[in-house]
């Protein structure tokens, strides 16, 4: 069914009591002034209210009802929707609370179990109803909000309420709203995939607590972001979610970080706050693209200048220069006294025409602009504003202003806001703006797409459960094409020292042990091994610092030298399933915290996005005079890696600590693989 008959309905019924002031009367009332009039109350008694006629069933209803409102007590929603499926209804709308979200599980699976029964789609129980302004449609106790174009998603109400009750005082129009609440059957997957075709809708903010189905969240929303864009307030971003696990993948994966990694991966912005919502939407609703990050800002005050450009900087933007050509065509019309670094300063005497033709001339070279007016009391703001809208309408690149402050600007602010130049309330939050616009832009000229997931299921060698031992971690790696070195196991000192020989010296030797996570913790590595008879000692050394720990023996590795140590490693999600880690590898990874995440499985543009992101980043481009190392096996491997956690489903972490990158390829130091215990 499609979701028209929720936000198109042919008639819509209320039910629930028409006493005033109970949820009944109060729907009747939104919907009645809201200017839809194919309205039908329903309760026991049958009666109407606000000149809509009453009946004592839906079904008793002489004309097609597409959608039901129903905010009667919870025990009587099931029977609510019995009678709506006997009246062929197509869509709920449950205002009712009194379901899951207070331990009421049982009645919550019978209303979706009638629904089911009857092909109905639920939006709810515990949802604050839905808006679809253009249709003048209101099934909400919440304010009207202005018509515009955005819409609004979210799965709390009582957020979406505040939301709205915001929105004139914000600037911001909305399209559609709606609140799912518990999400018994539609959710936020739903909503996305019918707001990619809704010609209504520009922009799409979702507020959401978690998702149903990670993957399929992806799946949806990458689909949106291909035409529109997602702005996302996720709630939750707090450690208390993150489990202890025996891994650094599984230690530094905290739920919260795994929801950042799949927003970045399918295209959507997190925002942290309200005020940023509002901000980012009313830029994506009244802005031109953002299709470079070139930002030129024009001013009249150096301070908020600098404040601004210090921002942009932060997230991003450039600020070049302008360049001679731009300089010397500026010096014909402006003052000596201006300024014609980045921020442009115009001084307290720029006049409406400098910002005309400064905003013009700028945007032959730069891609967006940013124009700030702090206007003392004695100085009239319009004609500033007149000569920056009249610059924007002339070009095709974004023009973001911020007039400061308080009541000397108020009069140009309509001004700006009917001539398409959004109004920030600072110059830092404006060039905020400018630059997620500008990611999003980035976003949409790369494949993000997931590629599809490995069918191939494979078995771990070894028949123990809990982690593998490391030889066999090094024998299933190299059986799926990752690259490790040579190596040998051995039980014994004469084959420690037989080994050694056949790897050739100097040799590293590490302990192999079911109870040793971390071997350097315990002296159970001992490098730069030279000679036959260091061996022997090695080797008697770590089964002495073992003590009555298990010991199955060492494993011997060729001495590598001149290389820089990375951290892979999957875990999994709850939520999105294999989640991939990336970072700076060896000791001192969980302390760095310089991991960049993904959802599995990765293609070589999510890849080499990953490697990009880490701050240590210029460390391995070779800073310094330091060599590059090869960041093209590094993205091979973390593609290939990627997709074992399918093939392999009985793993839940692994980890690739350290990864020695070199110049030509890359080899694994060191693996630890977590598998799933079976029961006996």
């Amino acid at each position: 069914m499609s979701l028209g008959k929720l936000f198109y309905p042919r008639g819509v019924a209320v039910i629930g009591s028409t006493s005033k002031g109970k949820l009944g009367y109060e729907l009747i009332r939104k919907i009645v002034n809201g200017g839809y009039d194919d309205v039908y109350a329903v309760n026991p008694k049958g009666q109407g209210a606000h000149g809509v006629p009453g009946y004592d069933a839906v079904s008793h209803i002489d004309r097609s009802i597409d959608l039901a409102v129903i905010a009667s007590p919870a025990p009587t929603v099931a029977d609510v929707l019995r009678d709506c499926g006997k009246a062929d209804v197509k869509v709920a709308v449950i205002i009712t609370a009194g379901f899951s979200e207070v331990g009421n599980t049982k009645e919550e699976a019978q209303i979706a179990a009638v629904a089911k029964r009857y092909g109905i789609r639920l939006c709810g129980p515990n949802c604050a109803g839905i808006i679809n302004t253009r249709y003048r449609l209101y099934p909400t106790l919440e304010t009207h909000p202005p018509q515009g174009d955005v819409a609004f998603v979210t799965q709390s109400g009582a957020l979406g309420g505040a939301v709205l009750s915001w929105a004139e005082e914000q600037g911001l129009g909305f399209s559609k709203f709606v609140s799912y609440g518990n999400g018994v059957d539609l959710n936020e997957i739903d909503f996305l995939d019918y707001l990619v075709d809704d010609s209504d809708t520009k922009v799409v903010a979702l507020y959401i607590e978690s998702v149903s189905d990670g993957r399929a969240f992806i799946t949806a929303a990458q689909r949106l972001t291909r035409e529109k864009p997602l702005v996302v307030i996720k709630a939750g971003r707090s450690v208390s979610g993150q489990r202890a696990t025996l891994s650094h993948t599984g230690s530094i994966a905290g739920a919260d970080a795994v929801y950042d990694a799949a927003f970045r991966q399918c295209g959507a912005i997190r925002v942290d706050t309200i005020e940023e919502m509002f901000d980012l939407c009313r830029g994506f609703v009244t802005l031109p693209p953002v299709k470079g990050r070139r930002l030129i800002i024009v001013t009249n005050s150096g301070g908020p200048g600098v404040l601004a450009a210090d921002r942009a900087e932060a997230v991003g933007l450039r600020l070049d220069k302008p360049t001679p050509k731009l300089q010397a065509k500026l010096s014909t019309f402006l003052p000596p006294v201006c300024s014609l670094e980045n921020p442009i300063d115009l001084t307290v005497e720029g006049t409406e025409s400098d910002y005309r033709k400064t905003l013009r001339e700028a945007l032959g070279e730069y891609e967006a602009a940013l124009a700030i007016n702090v206007c003392t009391p004695y100085l009239d703001p319009l004609p500033l504003a007149r000569g920056i809208c009249g610059a924007a309408a002339a070009v095709t690149k974004p023009v973001a202003a911020n007039f400061m402050a308080g009541r000397t600007v108020a009069l140009s602010l309509p001004y700006l806001k009917e001539h398409g130049v959004p109004n920030f309330v600072t110059g830092e939050r404006a060039v905020t703006v400018l630059s997620q616009m500008a990611t999003y832009e980035e976003y949409k000229r790369k494949n993000h797409l997931l590629p599809k997931i490995p069918v191939m299921i494979g078995s771990l060698p070894g028949d123990s459960d809990g982690p593998l031992l490391e030889p066999e971690g090094m024998s299933w790696l190299g059986e799926n094409g990752i690259p490790v070195p040579e190596y040998r196991f051995a039980v014994s000192v004469d084959g420690a020292v037989s080994g050694s020989r056949s790897i050739g010296y100097p040799v590293v030797i590490k302990v192999v042990s079911h109870d040793i996570t971390h071997k350097s913790e315990v002296g159970g590595v001992i490098t730069d091994i030279r000679t036959d008879d260091e061996v022997v000692v090695a080797f008697h050394s770590i089964e002495q610092r073992i003590g009555e720990r298990d010991f199955q023996g060492v494993v011997i590795y060729p001495m590598i030298t001149d290389a820089l140590e990375i951290l892979i490693g999957f875990s999994r999600d709850a939520q999105f399933g294999p989640v991939i880690a990336f970072g700076m590898g060896g000791i001192y990874t969980e302390v760095l915290q310089d991991i960049s995440l993904r959802i599995a499985p990765l293609n070589y543009d999510e890849a080499n996005a990953m490697i990009r992101e880490i701050k240590a980043f210029p460390i391995l481009e070779g800073t310094r005079g330091q060599p590059t190392r090869d960041l093209n096996a590094v993205a091979k491997i973390l593609v290939d890696f990627s997709r074992l956690p399918f093939c392999y489903p009985e793993i839940l972490e692994a980890d690739l600590n350290p990864v020695f990158v070199l110049s030509t390829g890359v080899l694994v130091g060191d693996v630890r693989v977590i598998q799933e215990r079976r029961n006996r």
